[in-house]
């Protein structure tokens, strides 16, 4: 399962945000009568900051919002800096834990209290997300129900963050046509708040959950029909452009060498991973190392290279971690066995197409599962 909101280096330079949610903001600290009264949008600035990538100018912004608490210790400022620190720990080292903990704790501070219920649902949907990230599909539904049943209309980042989870949960299910209504409601609530780094986030979830149905269908015999898919690749690159982000800037090219991959791009898509693979594996993608390395090493026997296509699979064998998702796992086994086979190593192919067949019958048993909660679940787009 592609995990595509993976956080950027801290040592990205500052992008140039230009985004209407952003001065929307700082109006509205501008507006501000009093520094305390400022603190909910200083917070949310600083997280659309670490959403954008600008990771250190997002610290600097919280440091100051901490200094303010010291100063004037309130529970809406702590709300706010527990939940503005928890995306910070998601956004600085993808340290998946500390965000969930500190998210948990804003949503505990604000409690019932209707002065924070921005904070609550704003935690609700994240937790939802870290849910889908952790795999824990319960989880995620219940805390979705949480921001659905309890968000007002015009709390559309919220609204936003958790249509794209329920949006990629239906994906990974397997029911296009579902998720398809989250991404449309979820594009519908980013762009009336102008908020573009949850549009770009939309997109390259979008565009990583669609590869990563791609690559399923090719490594069990069905025909290429993702012909289009690369173009949704590129325009995930060039909105990034437009709008000053950097959260995908070591990810899309990732994607794009998957893509490569699957159309025989071999040699591009060798070249992609070996410049961008290892950042990105550094960047929360260490849980699809080895499908990624299991595709680099195909490249590898398709271009001749069969020594280090050779090498390139035992490391793909492994870094294959017992934490990955039944997906994952699957396609590293089946391209695995594609990769020996053509090296000759029949034993070896024998055995991954063995472990190739289990996973996949597991995976599909999952999909079920999934589709079966969700639509009990009676959360409707």
């Amino acid at each position: 399962m592609q995990d595509a909101s993976a956080p950027p280096s801290a040592a990205a330079a500052s992008p140039v945000i230009k985004s209407r949610l952003m001065k929307q903001l700082d109006k509205d600290i501008a507006a501000a009568t009093s520094p305390t009264a400022s603190a909910a949008a200083r917070a949310k600035r600083a997280m659309l900051l670490a959403r954008h990538g600008a990771v250190a100018e997002a610290r600097e912004a919280l440091t100051a919002l901490h200094q303010l608490s010291f100063q004037h210790p309130h529970p809406e400022i702590g709300a706010w800096l527990h939940m503005a620190e928890g995306l910070m720990s998601y956004y600085n080292g993808f340290v998946a834990q500390q965000a969930w903990d500190r998210i948990l704790r804003a949503h505990a501070i604000a409690g019932a209290s209707e002065a924070l219920i921005e904070v609550r649902v704003l935690a609700s949907a994240w937790l939802s997300q870290l849910a889908f990230i952790r795999h824990d599909p319960v989880a995620m539904v219940e805390h979705a129900k949480r921001c659905l049943d309890e968000a007002p209309p015009e709390h559309n980042v919220a609204l936003a963050r958790v249509a794209i989870t329920l949006g990629l949960a239906w994906h990974y299910a397997g029911d296009t046509a579902s998720a398809q209504r989250w991404y449309i409601r979820a594009r519908r609530h980013a762009s009336v708040e102008g908020d573009d780094a949850s549009l770009s986030a939309l997109m390259f979830n979008m565009a990583g959950m669609r590869a990563s149905q791609l690559r399923r269908e090719s490594l069990s015999g069905q025909s290429w029909r993702g012909s289009e898919l690369m173009l949704s690749v590129d325009s995930v690159h060039h909105f990034d452009e437009a709008v000053g982000a950097q959260m995908m800037t070591e990810l899309t090219p990732v994607l794009r060498a998957q893509v490569l991959t699957m159309q025989g791009g071999f040699d591009e898509a060798r070249r992609l991973y070996e410049e961008h693979l290892p950042q990105a594996m550094s960047l929360g993608l260490e849980r699809l190392g080895s499908s990624l390395l299991s595709d680099l090493a195909w490249c590898r026997a398709n271009l001749g290279q069969h020594e280090h296509a050779l090498h390139q699979a035992r490391e793909a064998e492994i870094e294959l971690d017992p934490e990955c998702e039944l997906d994952d796992r699957a396609i590293t086994h089946s391209r695995l066995a594609q990769t020996f086979l053509m090296l000759g190593e029949t034993d070896d192919a024998d055995r991954h197409q063995a472990l190739a067949d289990e996973a996949w019958r597991q995976f599909f048993e999952q999909q079920q599962q999934w589709r079966d909660l969700l639509a009990g679940s009676e959360l409707q787009a």
